[in-house]
């Protein structure tokens, strides 16, 4: 019997990911994406789709009668920290607002569990002092993005003491795969790879020394897999803890597509943290998870991917 799953953002990188492997385990996912980053091509034709955004409480809702899911995996969001910095409100409206909807949906119609996709890049702040950055670092986001996902886990907390209600956050860092969308601000894998492949300039913003812990997006699948039935109340790290900064990315992505030209350095990004490595062993010990991929054979992928799609 199917456990019925309902994933927001089913149509984006990540969500697409997590429900292409639901089916692989013989379940039936029910997606929800409204489409303003997602791409229903990146579904199954005979998957259960709605076009909903998850502000508009009353569609969600009419989403949650037909469907009577089980569980949740919520993976929509602004994913955007530069948007976030320009524009706080929006960040806010769907990132909390689209939170607290389902929320309340999950309570009303008996959701067992959520598995929230929150973010351990953005959630210690600008020096956090240890690196790589365990849980127990006290969260300090900087922006409007991270203040929301930081929000988001206080209101799970919230609704499991209030009504019950399992959870889940699983902090990710930099993901990158195949299905990313090269063409937004987040993403930089993605975009220096389109452009590469297509033989254009790439722009570093900055010096190219922002450092980030890249998580291949099969490994995230994979946390988010084992966290349906373990990890209940915890925010768990999941990344590599190992760092790359974006000028060790340009090299290595290079080197993969045989590309010549140097990059042009531009402005930095307002918001951009300087530097974020995440400690993955409390992961280890409560998913029984660790990375299964390392930098190298990511990116291998990763290039095979958009140079089928180039």
């Amino acid at each position: 019997m199917s456990k019925k799953f309902l994933v927001t953002g089913g149509a984006g990188f990540i969500g697409s990911n997590i429900v292409d492997e639901l089916i692989k385990l013989g379940e039936n996912p029910i997606v929800v994406d409204d489409l303003s980053t997602g791409n229903r091509t990146n579904l199954p034709s005979d998957v259960i789709f709605y076009e909903c955004d998850v502000r508009n409480k009353e569609q969600l809702e009419k989403v949650f009668q037909a469907e009577r899911p089980r569980y949740l995996i919520h993976t929509a969001a602004q994913i955007s920290v530069s948007k976030s910095v320009r524009e706080p409100f929006y960040d806010a409206e769907v990132n909390i607002m689209g939170m607290i909807n389902l929320l309340d949906l999950c309570v009303k119609y008996g959701i067992e569990k959520v598995v929230f996709s929150s973010s351990g890049g953005v959630m210690y702040g600008e020096d956090p002092k240890i690196y790589p950055t365990p849980e127990s670092v006290c969260p300090d986001p900087f922006s409007p993005y991270g203040i929301a996902k930081l929000s988001c886990e206080k209101y799970l907390k919230f609704y499991e003491k209030e009504f019950g209600l399992r959870y889940t956050a699983l902090r990710y860092g930099n993901v990158y795969g195949p299905r990313q969308n090269p063409d937004g601000e987040a993403g930089v894998i993605a975009i220096f790879a389109k452009r590469m492949l297509r033989g254009e300039q790439v722009t570093i913003n900055g010096d190219g020394e922002y450092i980030r812990d890249y998580v291949y997006v099969k490994d995230v699948v994979n946390a988010n897999i084992k966290a349906i039935e373990i990890g209940d109340g915890e925010s768990i790290n999941i990344g590599t803890g190992m760092g790359k900064s974006v000028n060790d990315v340009f090299q290595t992505l290079k080197s993969k597509i045989n590309y010549t030209p140097e990059p042009i350095y531009g402005p930095a990004r307002a918001g951009d943290l300087r530097k974020s490595i995440l400690e993955n062993s409390k992961a280890k010990n409560i998913l029984n998870w660790e990375p299964s991929y390392d930098f190298e054979r990511g990116i291998s992928e990763t290039v095979s991917y958009f140079e089928r799609g180039k």
